[in-house]
């Protein structure tokens, strides 16, 4: 059976606006770090991620390093993303960070342009937003 979030989820919440742009974010965020690793049972992050919009938390948080592994965490929500959220994208903040080290060579660690660019790339890909 399909999800089907709260109809009653941004009674819930309270929204504030962020800066000039526009956007309006819940007073709660689901920051998904130890939680959405390999470690955690698809079915439990699933239901942590729907639990979350019923409740009108609509900004989730990630980064390139979140997991464990570093970048699992923006697999699976991919994954809930595509089975679950699809319909409901467009109600959807989704905010990723870089900097934190995630493969050899010069490239593959902190601020460089290169580094933070390929780093990007590689979180929208495992989320499916590429």
């Amino acid at each position: 059976m399909p999800y089907v979030p709260a109809e009653n989820r941004y009674e819930k919440m309270i929204y504030n606006r962020c800066g000039r742009s526009g956007l309006k974010l819940p007073a709660i965020s689901l920051g998904l770090w130890h939680n959405f690793g390999d470690d955690t049972p698809h079915r439990t992050k699933q239901a942590i991620a729907r639990k979350a919009l019923d409740f009108g938390i609509t900004h989730f948080d990630l980064a390139n390093n979140y997991g464990p592994p570093p970048g699992s965490a923006e697999t699976a929500f991919g994954e809930i993303l595509r089975t679950d959220f699809s319909s409901y994208r467009d109600e959807l903040i989704i905010s990723t960070k870089a900097g934190y080290e995630m493969w050899a060579g010069p490239y593959g660690e902190w601020g460089g342009r290169k580094y933070v660019l390929a780093s990007l790339d590689q979180s929208l890909k495992r989320m499916g937003l590429d």
